[in-house]
């Protein structure tokens, strides 16, 4: 099953994804509170919208946290000249963050000048987890979803630490909808892409993850709380413009493009302001 969020007269609604439509269903809530609910199937279903005229929002607008993981594929990790870790490095970004399938990433050139791209496979929490065995982690996820972790370079490696770098706003797109586990049964089996006006730049395949998903739910849930709609961005391969020879950043007009199988595409076009 797919489930989006999207922007309607009123707010956000929700809807399934069927064919090339998106169906609104009738529910007064977001993808949190479906969460919550008796499932999506117990709604009234309204009329079909063409996909290409559907204004996406983020597939989870208000997660309490978004945390990140740093080198978690062995070949990022070379092609950063990083150490790889023994236990998950992990950051925050902001979920002010979040942008949707075809909004804009934009930034103020007068902050940054180098702004990278990262393909991630996302996973969306479904219920509340704290210190949940690994064998029993995958059981948690609500879903997966692509996602971009649009990082300012000389913000993250200035400041010494991910932060700032990684939480301007709409630096993290994510979308275009969430796929329920029974369409993703094992998510260390999908190809994972980005391109930049239709340059192939990353070229990758989940099963290539240092650490995996199970693991890494069940590694944070030991050290707090993952509540439902929480989001965790699993990595990103190599291919990211930082480390190519010479390096490679996003510029205005830019179009992005993130692809992992069986969920679908994640297209963002650039904006810089500030000139």
């Amino acid at each position: 099953m797919k489930i989006a969020q999207f922007y309607d007269k009123v707010g956000i609604g929700v809807g399934l994804i069927e064919a090339d439509h998106l169906i609104p269903i009738d529910f007064p809530g977001d993808m949190i509170d479906l969460m919550g609910s008796g499932g999506i199937t117990e709604y009234e279903r309204k009329t079909p919208i063409p996909v290409h005229r559907v204004r996406f929002a983020p597939p989870v607008s208000r997660p309490s946290k978004i945390v990140a993981l740093g080198l978690n594929y062995r070949d990022h990790a070379e092609e950063s000249k990083g150490k790889v870790p023994e236990t998950p490095l992990v950051f925050a970004k902001f979920p002010s963050s979040l942008t949707g399938h075809m909004n804009q990433i934009r930034w103020d050139e007068t902050v940054t000048g180098k702004v990278d791209f990262e393909a991630e496979l996302a996973v969306i929490v479904g219920q509340a987890v704290y210190r949940v065995p690994e064998e029993e982690a995958l059981g948690t996820v609500f879903g997966y979803t692509c996602a971009n972790d649009v990082s300012a370079r000389d913000l993250q490696f200035g400041d010494g630490q991910w932060v700032r770098g990684k939480s301007l706003d709409s630096f993290c797109p994510m979308g275009p909808w969430i796929v329920t586990p029974d369409e993703v049964p094992d998510p260390h089996s999908l190809e994972i892409r980005c391109s930049v006006n239709g340059r192939l730049m990353q070229d990758s395949h989940t099963g290539l993850m240092i650490f995996r998903i199970p693991e890494v739910i069940s590694f944070l849930s030991m050290h707090f709380t993952l509540n439902p709609g929480d989001i965790i961005l699993t990595g990103t391969p190599s291919g990211v413009g930082v480390f190519r020879d010479p390096s490679v950043y996003l510029k205005d007009g830019d179009e992005v493009a993130v692809e992992i199988e069986r969920i679908g595409w994640l297209v963002n076009t650039c904006s810089v302001t500030g000139r």
